[in-house]
């Protein structure tokens, strides 16, 4: 069932939105060679935790039997797709790292990713995480009261494979509020589903996955982790919006 939000609800999932944006503004301040995810972690915990809310991933069950996840960020690096866990292991110059963060406010989540340059990139990291980027706003452009999902999927889908690369097939975006994961389910591409029209409150978390390769992916044994199968760059860039009379609100820009 898709949830309405009202104007109190949304006010809470404003405040989460915050919190978010507030997070990923420590984490770029932070992003350098020599850095590990795990201090990027903590940083962002800190934020959160002081602004009075909790990290939505922290504890999370894994749907694949293993571990809950351990941290409250996502970080994910070159070839990691998401759900990568902080680990101890210094960031490297030219490294591109997906960062992931999730925050709960009053019973109602904010959800919004980034994909950060480790000092100087490749030209081809750089344009891949521009894409990434870019592919986000085209896809709300169509978030608008009337259209449908497939709408969103379309524009994301024809930027990204109009420009060369591949999107995640295999995880999409969703709807978010007081659970992190509510229907609908936002593709990236266009499936045989026209999906629902869009109503004003409906609040969407629009994540685009874009590989550099293809747009197969693997997990790794530690049943959290997801790569691209060729091992090539993937980027992510993730925002929670609602869908208004006019254009969509960005709930997560902080």
């Amino acid at each position: 069932m898709i949830v309405i939000k009202s104007q109190r609800e949304l006010d809470l999932m404003r405040k989460a939105g915050y919190i978010v944006a507030m997070a990923h503004r420590r984490i770029e301040e932070l992003i350098a060679p020599g850095i590990t995810t795990r201090e990027l972690d903590k940083a962002a915990e800190e934020v959160i935790l002081k602004a009075g809310g909790f990290p939505s991933f922290k504890g999370v069950p894994n749907p694949y039997g293993g571990i809950d996840f351990p941290a409250s960020i996502c970080a994910s690096v070159n070839h990691e797709v998401i759900h990568g866990i902080p680990n101890d292991i210094p960031l490297k110059e030219g490294d591109i790292v997906s960062i992931d963060i999730g925050a709960i406010f009053e019973g109602y989540h904010g959800d919004a990713a980034r994909t950060y340059e480790v000092g100087t990139v490749s030209p081809e990291a750089k344009r891949l995480i521009e894409v990434t980027r870019e592919s986000f706003f085209k896809g709300i452009e169509m978030a608008r009261e009337g259209m449908r999902i497939r709408d969103i999927s379309r524009a994301i889908q024809q930027y990204v494979e109009g420009n060369g690369y591949s999107l995640v097939r295999d995880f999409v975006g969703h709807g978010i509020g007081s659970e992190m994961h509510e229907e609908p389910q936002v593709p990236n591409f266009v499936t045989r589903e026209r999906g629902p029209r869009l109503q004003k409150g409906m609040t969407l978390a629009i994540e685009p996955m874009v590989n550099e390769g293809h747009w197969e992916v693997e997990l790794l044994k530690n049943k959290w982790t997801v790569v691209t199968s060729d091992r090539k760059l993937s980027a992510h860039y993730e925002n929670t919006i609602v869908v208004t009379e006019n254009e969509p609100e960005i709930l997560t820009a902080g």
